[in-house]
């Protein structure tokens, strides 16, 4: 069980939200976000409703200002629970949309994309088991995507504007 705390203001002050589940439009319980607390568990916070736009990823600890989890703005409108997950990680990564071209599969961190595949471009996804995060750019930096089990046939999927993927992280930190 999962909790996180959404307060409008910086430093835990003014209106806030208590939630222990996925919650697709959070914009009735507050107006802003300005920090928030991971009580449990760790979360993906939307900038936008229905798990889309900017993603953020949270692990358990406090967050006085939206600057500390790399927010770009006050505004988060959803937020996806991460399961917890123990055991192995293993997807597929594939050049080209639909599952084309060449593909790779990774068991394991990957923090440079080009250094150990020569290639940046993810146009489509198999996650088979685990639950990752792929980044925009080499080291785990820029904007982030959750991907959790299933398929998916295009970047879009998974709320990229592009298929630039420059590095690729297992969820592990419980």
């Amino acid at each position: 069980m999962g909790k996180i705390i959404f307060y409008e203001d910086r430093n835990f002050g003014g209106r806030y939200y208590e939630c222990m589940s996925d919650c697709s439009d959070l914009h009735s319980y507050f107006n802003r976000c300005n920090s928030c607390r991971v009580e449990s568990g760790c979360w993906m916070i939307y900038e936008r409703p229905n798990y889309m736009g900017y993603q953020y990823f949270l692990n358990r600890g406090e967050y006085p200002d939206y600057h500390r989890w790399m927010g770009f703005n006050d505004c988060i409108r959803s937020c996806r629970m991460i399961p917890m997950m123990r055991g192995s990680h293993r997807m597929r990564i594939y050049e080209r949309m639909d599952f084309g071209g060449q593909m790779m599969e990774l068991m394991d961190d990957c923090p440079n994309m080009m250094d150990r595949f020569r290639w940046s471009d993810c146009h489509s996804c198999h996650v088979m088991d685990g639950h990752w995060l792929f980044y925009e750019h080499p080291n785990y930096r820029g904007r982030m995507y959750y991907m959790r089990p299933g398929q998916y046939m295009r970047y879009n999927d998974w709320g990229a504007m592009n298929s630039r993927i420059g590095s690729i992280r297992r969820i592990m930190d419980y």
